[in-house]
């Protein structure tokens, strides 16, 4: 689920009792509250994502900007967002009738793991180029969002807009399987934070990678995208603490996010259902 920046992941330990939810009546209620808490997630964590950001930047922390504004790189990650999780909860149901089982079944499982992976590498297709723009306005706050936009459009082509899209989708994926089963809203909520937090530290190697990928100068070996090579990279240059830059407000972002989306996906979607039942 989703940017993902803080949201992305946060988002994906409420996805269970968000998709749970759309199996009921409601399905566009529950559509729309996801994208809307998404967005709320985004924005509220935001700070902490440009801070993961310029911690795991190349040129470090305090020339990336430190802690100076903060905010860098927001408009894309606000127009990314609900499309995003949109694309994703789509793609999921979709994914997950086309394999219908047995609810006893054993596969049930795969099946969510199937359908949650499906999901990330359509949600991909819009979250990584929102990504991009986003990282690179928050290691150089003095540039314009459109303008990083049109600058990578005219220096790369749409190639550009996708760089890190491998290690993105291997990341989503990977934390998209512990999820396999629907419980109650806020018993999510609890499990997700202690999950979410292993799960953020685990998957932070990717996450560095994908940063660097994302930020390298056109033409440098990074810039290709060849995951392996820039965890390889990290490694050689800043060893442990570099391949686990930014870890900390990860962590935090991603556990606080399943509250974050939660409430603000439940008070949306009873809204969004009362307003339903009141029109004619």
């Amino acid at each position: 689920m989703g940017s993902r920046s803080a949201s992305a992941q946060s988002r994906s330990i409420a996805f269970a009792v968000v998709c749970g939810a759309m199996e009921r009546p409601g399905f566009m209620a529950s559509l729309v509250a996801g994208g809307i808490a998404g967005v709320s997630v985004d924005l509220i964590l935001y700070p902490l994502d440009t801070i993961k950001t310029r911690l795991q930047s190349p040129q470090g922390f305090n020339k990336a900007g430190g802690f100076r504004g903060i905010y860098a790189g927001v408009p894309s990650a606000a127009i990314g967002s609900f499309p995003n999780a949109a694309a994703f909860f789509i793609t999921y149901e979709y994914v997950k009738w086309f394999l219908h089982t047995d609810s006893s079944s054993y596969l049930m499982p795969v099946k969510h793991m199937l359908a949650a992976s499906a999901g990330e590498v359509v949600a991909c297709l819009i979250r990584v180029p929102s990504e991009v723009v986003k990282q690179r306005a928050q290691v150089s706050s003095s540039s314009r969002t459109f303008q990083i936009f049109s600058n990578v459009l005219y220096q790369e082509g749409i190639r550009g807009l996708y760089r890190g899209y491998t290690s993105t989708v291997l990341r989503e994926a990977l934390w998209s399987w512990r999820q396999d089963h629907v419980v109650d809203c806020w018993q999510s909520a609890v499990c997700g934070a202690f999950a979410g937090g292993f799960a953020a530290v685990v998957t932070t190697p990717l996450d560095v990678a994908k940063t660097r990928i994302m930020l390298a100068k056109v033409g440098s070996s990074t810039a290709s995208g060849n995951v392996l090579s820039a965890l390889h990279g990290v490694w050689r240059t800043q060893g442990l603490a570099g391949l686990f830059a930014g870890v900390f407000p990860r962590t935090a972002a991603i556990s606080l996010g399943g509250f974050i989306f939660l409430g603000a996906y439940d008070q949306t979607r009873s809204l969004l259902l009362e307003l339903g039942r009141g029109s004619p």
